[in-house]
Formats: structure tokens, sequence, C-alpha cells
């Protein structure tokens, strides 16, 4: 039962990150912004939606469940540094990799400390959730894939970071 409120409740999150997201691409398109990292943006979708369906179907396989607390605050930590950090960005906060020529450099909140904070929590979290639940196998796939996914978009924004 645990499991499954969790699951909808990170469903619910998600959707939620993608409302806003496509709020903030409006604003971000109206004030002249430009798309980066087209080409892989679908297999990171795709990613992110194979790593819930592993969720489900390896929970669904296991003989005995249950679920690490001490994980469940971690994430719940995770989730007030992921809202620390679209905060920090404000409108400028998306999925997708969007860059306004002349914009400043966001260097408040999270950006102070960090250059790449987002992905910092979405690699432990693609770890813990799992991990939450006993479901190694897809802790350790989706955290390779979710590795070499992050090396071609950060190598992406990196290189836009480096154009100013």
């Amino acid at each position: 039962m645990i499991f499954l409120l969790f699951f909808l409740s990170l469903v619910a999150l998600r959707i939620g990150e993608l409302i806003l997201s496509n709020n903030n691409e409006k604003w971000l398109l109206a004030n002249g912004a430009v798309e980066y990292g087209k080409q892989h943006y679908p297999w990171m979708i795709a990613l992110h939606i194979s790593f819930f369906i592993s969720l489900l179907v390896e929970y669904y396989f296991q003989t005995a469940h249950s679920c690490n607390y001490y994980l469940l605050f971690s994430f719940c930590v995770l989730i007030a540094l992921k809202v620390w950090v679209i905060t920090s960005l404000g409108k400028y906060w998306n999925t997708k990799i969007y860059h306004i020529p002349n914009a400043g450099l966001i260097k408040k909140g999270a950006y102070k400390y960090f250059k790449h904070p987002n992905y910092a929590i979405v690699i432990v979290e693609i770890a813990i959730i799992p991990l939450m639940f006993h479901l190694y196998f897809t802790a350790i796939v989706f955290s390779i894939l979710n590795a070499a996914m992050l090396y071609v978009r950060i190598s992406e924004e990196n290189k836009i970071l480096q154009q100013r």
C-alpha cells in the first residue's frame, strides 16, 4: 500500500513539474529563448517513463515488500532541495534546455553553490526511489542509463554556458 501511495505521489509530482515547465516554456519563448538539445529530449522522456514502468514491474515481481523509511525521509529532503532549485531559477526553470540571448546567468539560491544542482538531485533520486523499496535492478540499470543521459545533457548545457 505504501508503494502505491508513494508511486502515485511521485507521478503527481512529475506531472506538476511538467505543467510548471510548460508554463515557463511559454514565458521563455515569449522572451526570445532558443531551445537546445532537441535531439536528446525525447530519449530523456523515454528514460523517465521507462523508469516508472520498471519500478512497477520490479515491485510486482518482488516476493517481499517493505519500505526503507530512512530513504523515504531522504527523498523528502531531495524534494525540498528540488523546490529550492526550481525557485532559484524561477521562470527560467525548465525540463528542456532554453537560453535567452544576453540574459544573465542565475547565480542565486542553489546556483550560488553548484553549477548543476538539479542534476545532482536527479542522480540521487534515480537511486533512492527504487532502493527505498529494494528494487535493485531498477536502481542499478537506471542509474547507469541516467548517467549516460546526463553526460549528453550537461555537455549540451555547458556548450551554451560557455558562449556567454
